[in-house]
């Protein structure tokens, strides 16, 4: 294990620190070569074949961020996921061998902020790593300095202060993902949001290579609030729709 004297919260390093990725491969050449370019990145990088390693390097070493494939010996990606999940809320970007929207749609709903299908650039991932993090010290921010007041839209309630959703009254749980992205439609709402202006606003992430990640974490969401709730645009975007005044 690499040494590092950065103190740890167990919900992201202070800023400024060396940010601690655990990558979670059993491909050995994919492995060196993710830890190769994110510790040139200037990360803190520690790996897991496996994953029971995954889960107890995750609760050992309690890393900024995850970079996990689902298909893993002993149980996968998606059980590393879920189990980590419960112990901490950690950023992951998922790795996936097949290009298949169901297994994507089932690792953000287990809390995966965002996936990559294999084969991809090392230049991407390394940036995709950057946009997670930023995104866990924007969200540190806002829970400091919180946004006052509820933002009703018929039977749809966002509570900023406290990162909440209910939907008549109920609550749905949402990832930190869902939820910036259900914001930002919300800032605007029944305007037609492209997807490249989602990517920009929620992902930080300004390559167009990136839309069908936006359209997988749209579909989550409507599953979640109601698919009524979100109007696709074809060839255009997304928008939030609202009741009538």
């Amino acid at each position: 294990m690499e040494q590092t004297h950065t103190t740890h919260n167990g919900v992201a390093a202070t800023p400024g620190a060396q940010r601690r990725v655990l990558v979670v491969e059993d491909d050995a050449t994919i492995v060196d070569a993710i830890s190769a370019r994110l510790r040139a990145e200037g990360f803190l990088v520690q790996t897991a074949l496996d994953g029971p390693a995954a889960v107890d390097a995750a609760e050992s070493w309690q890393p900024d961020l995850m970079v996990l494939d689902i298909m893993l010996p002993g149980f996968d990606g998606l059980e590393v996921c879920r189990r980590v999940q419960a112990q901490r809320p950690v950023p992951v970007l998922m790795l996936t061998a097949r290009d298949d929207e169901t297994d994507m749609l089932v690792g953000l709903g287990v809390g995966a902020d965002d996936y990559m299908t294999k084969p991809f650039s090392m230049r991407e991932l390394a940036a995709r790593v950057h946009v997670l993090l930023r995104r866990v010290e924007r969200a540190a921010l806002a829970a400091v300095t919180p946004r006052s007041g509820i933002l009703r839209l018929g039977e749809l309630e966002i509570d900023h202060a406290q990162r909440r959703v209910r939907v008549r009254a109920e609550d749905v749980h949402l990832t930190p993902t869902e939820f910036d992205l259900l914001v930002c439609l919300a800032n605007t709402p029944r305007a037609v949001l492209s997807r490249e202006q989602l990517l920009a606003e929620v992902w930080d992430w300004a390559d167009a290579s990136g839309t069908r990640t936006v359209d997988s974490h749209i579909k989550a969401l409507r599953r979640k609030i109601g698919a009524e709730r979100i109007r696709t645009v074809h060839g255009v975007g997304y928008a939030l729709e609202t009741p009538a005044p």
